[in-house]
């Protein structure tokens, strides 16, 4: 099983090597960086700002799904029938829509390594608990993105007419198929610009993780620009790359929303 994960690790490695539009066969930095602060290799820092990249897109990108999934979860309990589920829904977008999203990551970083610690230490286990900072920055934006999205979503249903449901239920349709083939589609459709906003916004806040020491694009170039002393370059390359991931995402949203809208008048 070890050789499995590691061949599928190395496969990986390879294919994102290759795709890499940074320091890859056909990246920026390979043709144009060569004898520059951003060669690729031990001459500069380009395999580095790549790999910063790599972070930043892998972070959102694991963060997506998951805050959705939350996302949709708190919507359907805001709209509960049951006041207590509707209570509890209400106070975690309350929550985390209110606190900083740096303190969120504080929190669950350092919080819920101390409150394992503690719980381990009970049980007669002293040794030194450490959260993965990939994972305590995927949790942390998963919440604050889920609380916003659950809002949009929220909205989204309320826009949808009730008689959809009865509709499913004079089909013949249980609740959760009439979720699946009548209001998820529609759901998805109005609820799109306001979720590719809350991408947008969760593409930068992903910069937060390097306040943890997670090696992203902002980390990497901090950390070029305090050997190197040439700000500007490397802070610069920063805007360039988000403005890059911004640009990428409305092409992706735009091609998502034209299908949306032919899927909407069949």
């Amino acid at each position: 099983m070890d050789g499995l994960f590691s061949a599928l690790g190395s496969a990986l490695a390879w294919i994102v090597n290759i795709i890499d539009p940074l320091c890859g066969p056909v990246g920026i930095f390979t043709w144009f960086g060569n004898s520059t602060l951003l060669a690729c290799g031990d001459t500069g820092w380009g395999d580095e700002i790549a790999s910063g990249l790599q972070i930043t897109v892998a972070v959102a990108l694991c963060t997506l799904p998951v805050g959705l999934l939350i996302g949709f979860i708190v919507a359907l309990g805001q709209q509960s029938e049951d006041r207590l589920l509707r209570l509890a829904s209400g106070i975690y977008t309350t929550i985390f829509r209110g606190m900083p999203e740096l303190l969120t990551l504080f929190i669950i970083y350092y919080g819920a390594q101390i409150a394992i610690q503690s719980l381990l230490s009970s049980f007669g286990y002293d040794e030194r608990i450490e959260i993965n900072a990939f994972v305590a920055g995927m949790i942390a934006l998963s919440v604050v993105f889920s609380a916003y999205c659950s809002e949009v979503l929220l909205s989204a249903f309320r826009a949808i007419p009730k008689g959809q449901y009865e509709a499913g239920d004079a089909l013949g349709l249980r609740r959760g198929r009439t979720m699946i083939l009548v209001i998820l589609p529609q759901l998805i459709r109005i609820a799109l610009p306001g979720l590719a906003n809350l991408w947008m916004i969760l593409l930068k806040d992903t910069s937060y993780v390097s306040i943890i020491g997670l090696a992203d694009i902002l980390r990497q170039t901090g950390v070029a620009v305090r050997v190197t002393k040439d700000a500007f370059l490397f802070y610069s390359l920063a805007c360039a790359l988000y403005l890059a991931l911004a640009i990428v995402s409305s092409i992706g949203i735009g091609a998502i929303e034209r299908w949306t809208g032919k899927q909407g008048t069949r």
